[in-house]
């Protein structure tokens, strides 16, 4: 389960980054440049991510 979290996490922060930087405009290409929406979603799904991987790498007690 823990792998999962890692993976899972991974993605969402490495998509949630691409997100990001599209919706401020500095990575061009996309509908998605210049959208503020996306940038917030972006940021959002960039949390998930960490939080996933902060929780696969605590130990159960």
């Amino acid at each position: 389960m823990r792998i999962v979290r890692y993976v899972v996490g991974a993605l969402c922060c490495l998509m949630g980054g691409v997100w990001l930087l599209q919706g401020i405009g500095v990575l061009p290409g996309s509908f998605m440049t210049g959208q503020s929406k996306w940038a917030v979603y972006g940021g959002l799904l960039l949390l998930v991510g960490v939080g996933l991987l902060v929780a696969g790498r605590q130990r159960r007690v």
